[in-house]
């Protein structure tokens, strides 16, 4: 294994951890594991972080080819330390991990209520002889897979869209070995969601959001720190 790729590998790693750990998509895998059979929501939610982070890192591998490979590097230095300054800044706020526990809970509950509410209203007029036809007319998606999956896969994936975790492993990508980025941030989202879902609300409530937000500044910083000094040294 080439060095780049260890490096990409070690970066995407630790980036990945330290932004996952504490963050929505942590929270509500935590909470839907509670509630359905941890087999699928894992699956789910670990399909939808594969999918975006192997589409992050082409993205971020692609963007040399669109602009010069100079000009990505500077980009990729600015959204370190940017990314880097809104970690500290997020770690000095006061109870938020507390914060944002409630929110994806309470968001979580008022679908669950709506879900539960309209299984409850649809098994009073729908007779078991329409079952078949039941399904039939369900959404293609649904026929395959459990709305189980499907439901930890959307809110994990939407939850991670234009996310701080995504927009930072575009900038490693187009930085970094491609490959190395890949497999760290895939191993680091296995690691992060696995613990979700095993661990539960307990384990999340016990996490400090703080902690974990600083730690990820200040090793977002040293990343912009580094690829500052590759430039002077180049």
């Amino acid at each position: 294994m080439s060095l780049s790729v260890v490096q990409g590998f070690t970066k995407s790693l630790a980036m990945t951890v330290l932004s996952e750990i504490g963050d929505k998509t942590f929270f509500a895998a935590a909470i839907l594991a509670m509630r359905h059979p941890r087999r699928l929501v894992l699956s789910g939610c670990l399909a939808a972080l594969i999918v975006m982070t192997i589409f992050s890192v082409v993205v971020g591998w692609a963007a040399p080819n669109l602009l010069s490979r100079k000009w990505t590097h500077h980009i990729t230095t600015l959204l370190f330390f940017g990314f880097g300054l809104w970690s500290l800044w997020d770690g000095f706020k006061e109870d938020g991990e507390a914060e944002e526990l409630a929110e994806v809970e309470a968001k979580l509950n008022a679908d669950w209520k709506t879900n539960t509410s309209s299984a409850k209203g649809d098994s009073k007029v729908i007779q078991e002889d329409d079952d078949e036809l039941k399904k039939q007319r369900r959404p293609i998606l649904m026929q395959f897979f459990s709305p189980i999956f499907l439901k930890a896969f959307s809110i994990t994936f939407f939850g991670e869209w234009g996310d701080k975790s995504q927009l930072a492993t575009i900038g490693l990508a187009a930085d970094e070995n491609p490959i190395g980025v890949v497999l760290g941030g895939i191993i680091g989202q296995a690691l992060c969601t696995t613990a979700a879902v095993l661990g539960g609300k307990s384990l999340a409530s016990q996490i400090s959001e703080k902690f974990v937000a600083l730690s990820g500044g200040v090793l977002f910083i040293v990343f912009g720190i580094q690829s500052l000094l590759s430039t002077v040294e180049s």
